[in-house]
């Protein structure tokens, strides 16, 4: 057995595992009983797929990559088929607006060893620099984030009780739930990790903030509204433990620490120009092969390993791959269905993926006229049903001209907006966005934005040119229901202990993706590259590999509020509430 350490995120037990079931079958199967060799299949062409990718093709191990769609999955551009003329490019349409906060670590990491230009991809991360809260029906548009003469002070329980409460002040909802609101964020902050993995991960946030006991306007601005533009979860199904978590990661953030840049960063380009086909380009340079149009349908399992692949491309023909190390990088709904009962019998930790949940959260482009001044960064409309978040994109692409480089040469500005609630009824047609026709959907969002003053001034009609729905999005006549091929993990209560690790009990099979475990702990372009760096690190252990392990990050852990959390540790095992958590009133 290897005495390399052990990477971070990967449990010893899941590695004491993987390595003893190895030995194992080395000795049960003659045909594997020679040293497994550097072939690596990865099987998935998004964010997990290509991050998979490059840190194996820079540790000298042959990769070959499998994709049944579109290069770059959710994280892609998507150009709107039939828009250019004269000689420019299709319009780009997204699958959602692209969000790089500063805690994120991961991804701006390989960004950052990207060529692209006279630089790097990294150098295309532009800070957003002024996020909106904006109200509908003449309130007054919601709160703006800002840090105090001295950060420091903050990171006290005192201190950051009158940020909050300074900054949470101008919202309506009333005094007494502020003041609730920001004590049951410190009783979160000052928790150990001890009572967050094993009380508030199965505890919902809509009932840790007690939510359902308050005002309209404590559900709609703090409940859902915050929780939503920040998050993009739902308060009632999301764990205590997720959303207090990333809560704490935008809060450490604005006080510059543990940042790896800006709190709001966009790219300055169109996603797959900026980031997407230079990635693709480098790795090809490096050796890596991509083959389009193969799906995984099952693995063969021989002697407790994989020994091959089964794909299967759109027309139906099967062709079998054969590798020494496979890494899974498809989506939960995907990785799924190919989990025959073979692989389960010996990876138990996959038996309950059918337990995780994916839900909707897509994204839909207006094409506009004129350039739009709504804010420098993104826009949470506050009181939209379908949790409507936005940002107008024109103005963070200094290298692209869009009326010269794009579509018919009318087009000046993008608004594009994610959509993240897809069960809410609305307010034109009183259906949720799964039951309306794409058309409906373009004019119900827009009328959810437009209800909100600041927005709805500065845009009028004259200003739309066209509108583009993710393709993913299909509406059935006969059933007249949407169904959608991209749908996201969300994080429910309790969901963790369904989700598995990178390195699984079958040697040379690994899972990445957004829904495996990480300490980022969200369905975001970063869990699924940490999730991809976590599996790379599992091959390097268990082939003994002597290569420099994959570098990971944690979240940021504020020092100062150590003392509280461990005053708190004993108070867990005690089995006694936070100091700071008082009866629910």
């Amino acid at each position: 057995m290897s005495n390399a350490p052990v990477p971070p995120h990967l449990s010893r037990r899941a590695v004491l595992g993987s390595s003893a079931a190895a030995g194992l079958a080395l000795t049960a199967a003659p045909a594997f009983a020679r040293r497994p060799g550097r072939k690596a299949v990865v099987l998935g062409g998004g964010m997990a797929g290509l991050t998979a990718a490059h840190e194996l093709i820079e540790r000298g191990y042959r990769v070959t990559v499998f994709e049944p769609s579109a290069w770059g999955g959710k994280a892609r551009s998507i150009p709107v088929p039939g828009t250019a003329r004269g000689g420019r490019r299709n319009l780009p349409g997204e699958h959602g607006f692209r969000f790089f906060p500063g805690f994120y670590h991961h991804v701006p990491n390989s960004m950052r060893r990207i060529p692209f230009g006279k630089g790097t991809v990294g150098d295309h991360l532009a800070a957003a620099t002024t996020g909106k809260f904006l109200r509908a029906n003449g309130r007054a548009d919601g709160f703006v984030f800002g840090i105090g003469p001295d950060p420091e002070q903050l990171l006290t329980p005192e201190g950051l009780r009158r940020y909050l409460m300074d900054t949470l002040r101008g919202s309506t909802v009333p005094p007494h739930e502020l003041v609730w609101f920001v004590e049951r964020l410190l009783v979160f902050l000052t928790s150990c990790d001890e009572r967050r993995m094993g009380q508030w991960e199965h505890r919902s946030w809509w009932d840790f903030i007690g939510a359902s006991t308050r005002s309209k306007e404590y559900q709609t601005v703090l409940a859902s509204g915050l929780t939503g533009s920040l998050v993009a979860a739902r308060a009632d199904l999301a764990s205590t433990r997720t959303i207090g978590n990333m809560g704490e990661a935008f809060v450490l953030n604005m006080l510059n620490r543990g940042n790896d840049g800006e709190l709001d960063r966009v790219l300055d380009l169109p996603t797959n120009e900026a980031w997407i086909n230079p990635w693709m380009k480098h790795l090809r340079q490096l050796g890596v092969r991509f083959v389009r149009g193969q799906a995984l349908e099952r693995y063969v399992v021989k002697g407790g390993r994989i020994e091959a692949a089964v794909l299967r491309s759109a027309s139906g023909k099967r062709k079998r791959v054969e590798a020494d190390w496979f890494v899974s990088a498809m989506p939960v709904e995907r990785a799924r269905e190919t989990l025959t009962a073979p692989v389960l019998k010996r990876a138990p930790s996959l038996r309950h993926l059918d337990k995780l949940r994916p839900d909707w959260m897509v994204g839909i482009q207006y094409f506009l006229t004129e350039r739009v001044d709504l804010a420098h960064g993104h826009i949470s409309f506050i009181d939209a049903p379908w949790a409507l978040t936005a940002l107008t994109q024109a103005q963070f692409w200094g290298g692209r001209n869009l009326p010269k480089d794009y579509g018919d040469g009318k087009v000046k500005d993008i608004l594009s907006v994610d959509i993240s609630n897809w069960d809410a009824p609305g307010i034109v047609y009183g259906k949720p966005a799964k039951r309306c026709t794409p058309q409906q959907i373009a004019t119900e969002t827009l009328a959810q934005i437009r209800a909100h003053d600041t927005a709805g001034a500065k845009l009028p009609d004259r200003i739309f040119h066209s509108w583009f729905l993710d393709p993913g999005v299909k509406w059935n006549p006969r059933t007249r229901r949407n169904s959608n091929a991209t749908p996201l993990l969300i994080n429910t209560v309790g969901s963790w202990q369904h989700r598995p690790e990178a390195v699984t009990e079958i040697p040379n099979l690994f899972m990445s993706g957004d829904f495996v475990r990480t300490d980022i702990d969200l369905a975001t372009m970063e869990g699924a590259n940490e999730s991809a760096r976590a599996a790379v690190n599992g091959i390097l252990e268990e082939h003994g590999s002597k290569a420099e392990r994959v570098q990971t990050f944690t979240l940021y852990n504020p020092p100062e509020f150590e003392p509280l959390k461990a005053i708190d540790r004993q108070l867990y095992r005690a089995g006694l509430p936070n100091a700071l958590d008082l009866p629910l009133l």
